[in-house]
């Protein structure tokens, strides 16, 4: 079996993401970031999530993004948007950009990625990007996962001797409802996620951010009941 790095947040996509890797038949290889997030609980699925799934390993790395702030995921000092209508917001100008974006955070975590991938000698990575049910966040477009590929292949060892890394994103043009149906089809436990944005240490998700009413109007779409426990 391959080796291949996969980044897992602990959220649905990720997790999603992982099952979709072991079913193409490649040894995974867990990666979880501890930036400096508002809440660890997805931190903790994402343990779940990688036991659950039996990755070969699961590594967390952690790093100081809230030193830089610019961020609501980073910085308390900046509230996380509640109730508003995340598919109103078409991401075509700076404006549309909400302030839960965490500047430069895929391309940091895919360069943890990229170094992990080179030690290990593989040439794939995984992440779970999605540009359909779309955020606003630039680092979630195909152009920008087609860059970072071209970047991973002049920038390391293992690209310049001809290795070839490829860079994995499987959800890129599904929306949510198909994320969980591809989900359920792998035998993936919802239940052991985490979406939100500023859930409970107890992983209770508030039900009102972006990422919580996504989540929410993707099981809708498909009538099957998300398991995700909301605060009282």
């Amino acid at each position: 079996m391959k080796p291949a790095v996969v980044l897992l947040s602990g959220g649905m996509d990720s997790a999603v993401v992982l099952a979709i890797a072991r079913e193409q038949g490649f040894a995974v290889h867990a990666l979880s970031v501890a930036y400096g997030q508002r809440h660890t609980s997805e931190l903790d699925a994402a343990a779940r999530v990688a036991r659950a799934q039996s990755a070969v390993a699961h590594r967390t790395v952690r790093i100081d993004l809230p030193g830089l702030g610019g961020s609501a995921l980073t910085d308390a000092g900046i509230a996380v948007p509640l109730d508003t209508d995340a598919k109103d917001r078409s991401g075509d100008a700076a404006s549309d950009i909400p302030v839960t974006y965490v500047p430069a955070r895929n391309t940091i975590l895919l360069s943890i990625a990229l170094g992990w991938a080179e030690v290990l000698g593989s040439t794939d990575i995984f992440c779970g990007v999605n540009a359909v049910d779309y955020s606003g966040y630039p680092d979630c477009r195909p152009e920008f996962i087609a860059a970072f590929q071209v970047l991973a292949n002049l920038a390391t060892r293992a690209g310049v001797e001809g290795a070839g890394f490829r860079v994995h994103a499987p959800l890129l043009h599904m929306s949510k409802a198909q994320i969980v149906r591809e989900g359920i089809r792998l035998g993936v436990d919802f239940a052991q996620t985490v979406s939100c944005y500023q859930a409970d240490p107890d992983g209770r998700a508030c039900a009102h951010c972006d990422a919580c009413r996504l989540r929410a109007q993707g099981f809708a779409a498909t009538g099957i009941d998300d398991p995700t426990r909301y605060l009282a």
